[in-house]
Order: structure tokens, then C-alpha cells, then sequence
């Protein structure tokens, strides 16, 4: 998510406590929010899909191979 994107999230937040946001600017916080959302699932999915683990019997569990790796067009 881009630098101007976040700070548009925080100005909005500033003025809704301050002054209160009119309906246009409640949807694209909404929206701007929703965003921001995904772009961190993504980043966490990124990171756990390159994690493996070794298990007790020596084995290696590789948690993108188990979990993450799947097609996520559907979800």
C-alpha cells in the first residue's frame, strides 16, 4: 500500500474526531481501510507461505506447502 494511501487512512481519523467526516469521506475510509486490511493479510501470508519447521521426529513441516500455497482466487 502506498505512503499517500496510509496517510489519507490517518487524516480522515484525525478530522472524523475532530469535526466529523461527511458520508462521501466515511465510504472512502471504508474503502481505504478495506485495502489496507488486504495488504496485510497479503504481507503475512508472504511471510508465513516461506516458514518451515522441524519437528521433533527431524521431519520438516513447510507451513506454505501445508497451509499457504493454495489458489486464493476463491478466497
Amino acid at each position: 500500500m502506498m505512503q499517500e494511501k496510509i496517510d489519507r487512512i490517518n487524516a480522515l481519523y484525525h478530522k472524523s474526531q475532530a469535526v466529523g467526516l461527511t458520508e462521501e469521506e466515511k465510504k472512502e475510509q471504508h474503502a481505504l481501510r478495506q485495502e489496507y486490511v488486504q495488504a496485510i493479510r497479503a504481507s503475512l501470508r508472504g511471510s508465513l507461505d516461506i516458514i518451515s519447521i522441524k519437528e521433533a521426529d527431524g521431519s520438516i513441516t513447510d507451513l506454505g506447502e501445508r497451509y499457504g500455497k493454495k489458489d486464493r482466487s476463491g478466497s
